[in-house]
């Protein structure tokens, strides 16, 4: 009855009670649901997870378009020796390719745990004792679309819902005036667009929230942030309104889930008006903190990251920009250095700040692409390297996880996994283990069968857990 016929002042004040009862824990519904949920007043309320976890809340930096892991965190001085020379290797790749290219760039080592790190992120590798280097990732195909699929949601074929969908699905959002999974990608969609962030079969409500992070002005930033003609107190009469109207609509139907989803959007929508403004806007700032960020794209994006952290964002994927921009299949060393260079002094301060307010260890950060590159060059010059997905690296920082370790080996030339290869459901059910979620009881049925992000497949990776 409530949920039917709830409206206005009377049902935003339940609305509050039920969030502040599932913050403290109390009438919380279990993340280990085995069906689909039924429409919850509070779609984003904090749920329990199946144990306690290591971290509360994830940030996912997507290098789109594959950095190449032999020029950033797997160094291979083989490829000295063999610079021009043709490399034995029984890989196929994506184009026909030529001799071996040696990195451009040098490699140190970094921290107590002496992890090697390319010039690069010579920023970014004074954190390397916090990390932990995963250098046997490995996808299924050399293609951008299915390997983003794949990365993101599990699946390089058929539409799934996306790990930040999983996440607020099982544990709900911090905040319930702002969403629970946002994504902030600059100078619009990336390569597939929307499919990278999509809820699919799971209820609207998980689904992610695009922000174009090239735009500084909040009403740019955000589209339809402000009403130009009404009042929010003029808004709410309106909400309240067609609340009712969609309410008395749902009653009379069995399967109103679609009808739901977009409820709770103009609810969101409206609560957001009064928060995103201050959580978005950096000038808030002092100056100092913004020049140690930078006065970049990116890092405004990772200034804005920290500060929906604190409002408690549970899911936030910051992306390179729109398309692909690490598809270097040419002059890789100038455009890997001028992309690196845009993100090294950024994450470093943000990795650093949230080390200094004692957020680190509730976060866990994530850092990678959909795949590597190879280690010969693309014809016809020692110019690019091509797509590579038999072996790539990635690297996860805070929240839960064993710093300075490296886990797992590609060969001598950073073609293959040869020592402990991790396919991604591995990163993905070791995701969710930090989160206190168990990969396999994380589940929703669907079309006649139960579904999950690691699909039938998936191992914690416990090298890397502290």
């Amino acid at each position: 009855m409530l949920r039917r016929c709830g409206a206005g002042f009377g049902w935003m004040g339940l609305s509050a009670l039920l969030a502040e009862e599932a913050a403290s824990g109390q009438g919380s519904e279990p993340a280990a649901r085995t069906a689909p949920r039924g429409q919850s007043l509070l779609p984003m309320a904090a749920r329990a997870s199946h144990f306690p976890g290591q971290c509360r809340q994830v940030v996912h930096l997507f290098m789109n378009g594959g950095p190449s892991q032999v020029d950033t965190f797997d160094p291979k001085p083989a490829l000295d020796r063999y610079h021009g020379k043709p490399v034995p290797s029984t890989f196929r790749t994506e184009r026909k390719t030529g001799a071996a290219m040696r990195s451009p760039f040098r490699f140190k080592n970094y921290g107590r745990s002496g992890v090697e790190v390319s010039e690069l992120f010579h920023r970014t590798a004074a954190f390397v004792d916090d990390m932990a280097v995963i250098r046997s990732m490995q996808s299924e195909v050399p293609n951008h679309e299915p390997s983003l699929m794949l990365m993101n949601c599990g699946d390089s074929r058929l539409p799934r819902p996306s790990m930040g969908s999983w996440v607020t699905y099982g544990l709900g959002s911090l905040n319930q005036n702002l969403p629970g999974f946002l994504v902030l990608c600059p100078g619009g969609y990336p390569i597939v667009s929307t499919q990278n962030w999509r809820s699919a079969f799971l209820p609207g409500a998980f689904q992610g929230t695009y922000i174009d992070t090239q735009h500084q002005d909040i009403d740019r930033l955000i589209a339809n942030i402000r009403n130009p003609r009404l009042s929010l107190p003029e808004q709410r009469e309106q909400m309240d309104l067609l609340a009712m109207i969609n309410r008395r609509h749902a009653a009379e139907r069995e399967n109103a889930a679609p009808l739901e989803a977009r409820i709770q959007t103009f609810e969101l929508a409206y609560r957001m008006q009064t928060e995103s403004a201050e959580a978005f806007d950096v000038s808030r700032e002092p100056e100092s903190m913004q020049e140690a960020y930078g006065k970049t794209t990116n890092g405004r994006q990772l200034l804005i990251t920290r500060r929906l952290l604190e409002r408690g964002v549970r899911f936030i994927q910051v992306w390179s920009g729109a398309g692909q921009p690490w598809d270097n299949h040419e002059n890789l060393e100038a455009e890997h250095r001028r992309l690196a260079g845009t993100w090294d002094q950024p994450i470093a301060a943000f990795l650093g700040d949230l080390k200094q307010r004692g957020m680190l260890d509730s976060t866990l950060v994530l850092w990678g692409g959909e795949f590597g590159r190879t280690p010969v060059a693309e014809l016809p010059a020692l110019s690019g390297r091509d797509h590579n997905h038999y072996g790539f690296s990635v690297w996860m920082a805070g929240g839960g996880v064993k710093g300075g370790t490296v886990h797992g080996a590609t060969d001598d030339f950073g073609f293959q996994a040869v020592d402990k290869p991790t396919p991604v459901h591995d990163l993905h059910a070791t995701i969710l283990h930090l989160l206190g979620l168990d990969h396999e009881r994380l589940v929703y049925r669907y079309a006649g069968r139960d579904f999950r992000l690691t699909d039938v497949s998936g191992r914690v990776i416990r090298e890397v857990v502290a």
